[in-house]
């Protein structure tokens, strides 16, 4: 017996990402005040929100806590099984419990219910069935159903996976709007890796400082200001008792020479560029590198005030892994 062959193969790949774009398209066009009242009853809550599922479920319910956690609301996840054998102890008065279920009928969840109610806490279900049993028991019911599964016999759960993920995705990003959370903000909430990296970190995170910075004085002569071209990146410093009055570049050097054919006995102050782009130290060092690429600028005088404080080198940005 033979299996499908690739042709059949692709157009059932394709088949199933069209079943879960288009329940992503009916998900979208239902979003309502449902919707919002569920985001307002977060805001109001005084406590965390508690996201709770079993399997599949539980794997989309462990997803958004996390992003919404991510994203500036404070979240975990709690197995429904280890809520029943004493981990329910972690809602408190005030948390919001999200229960994240396709058929509203599991019945680990059914167990967990009565004891989130004891202590008090809101539940919002997002379920693929809001006339179930859990639909009918919450304050909140978000709507996941979907038409039909990717799946070729209509049971695995993934089509009503996206749409899970994707509902819990527009909740954590709509209560992160909310709150009014800027770039700042998830930078901070994500300190290590390349978010962190991108979003936090500054020019005087990236730049180099004291005798790496190659500088030179207006009345030196470029004879001597050519080595150190050749062996510091390209770009020199041109600073008159510490204030920072220019730049001297390969290209500046190559243009002044072919037009003077003394250029070596010649001041670098006949040659550099006296008002070059400057970065500031505080300045976010993806803005920085956006900008030298922008320009095709391979390095940047780091300046505060008038006085030249360290230079960034769009390699050390790239190596330090700040990604555009």
């Amino acid at each position: 017996m033979t299996g499908p062959g690739p042709d059949e193969l692709l157009s059932g790949a394709r088949r199933a990402i069209e079943i879960e774009a288009e329940g992503l398209h009916a998900l979208s066009a239902r979003l309502d005040d449902t919707f919002l009242a569920a985001v307002d009853r977060i805001l109001e809550a005084r406590g965390r929100v508690v996201v709770s599922g079993v399997g599949k479920s539980g794997l989309v319910a462990r997803k958004i806590a996390s992003t919404l956690a991510s994203t500036g609301t404070p979240a975990l996840f709690l197995h429904p099984t280890d809520a029943a054998h004493g981990d329910v102890g972690v809602l408190v008065p005030g948390d919001v419990l999200l229960v994240v279920s396709k058929s509203g009928a599991t019945a680990e969840l059914a167990t967990l219910l009565p004891a989130v109610r004891n202590v008090g806490a809101v539940v919002i279900a997002l379920t693929g069935s809001p006339t179930s049993a859990l639909a009918a028991s919450a304050d909140i019911v978000l709507d996941a159903s979907v038409a039909k599964e990717a799946c070729p016999y209509d049971v695995a759960p993934t089509a009503s996976s996206a749409v899970a993920v994707a509902l819990g995705d527009a909740l954590a990003l709509s209560l992160m709007r909310a709150r009014g959370l800027d770039s700042d903000d998830f930078g901070r909430l994500h300190p290590g890796g390349a978010l962190g990296r991108r979003l936090l970190w500054t020019v005087r995170d990236v730049m180099v400082t004291g005798d790496e910075v190659p500088r030179a004085a207006p009345s030196d002569l470029l004879a001597s200001a050519m080595s150190a071209i050749a062996h510091k990146r390209g770009t020199i410093a041109v600073v008159d008792s510490d204030a920072f009055i220019g730049v001297l570049t390969a290209g500046d050097l190559t243009r002044f020479a072919s037009t003077h054919s003394d250029f070596l006995s010649r001041p670098v102050s006949e040659a550099m560029t006296s008002s070059p782009r400057v970065a500031g130290p505080d300045e976010r060092a993806l803005a920085a590198r956006r900008r030298m690429e922008e320009h095709g600028i391979m390095a940047l005088p780091v300046v505060e005030g008038d006085l030249l404080v360290g230079m960034l080198h769009l390699h050390d940005i790239l190596r330090a892994g700040v990604e555009a």
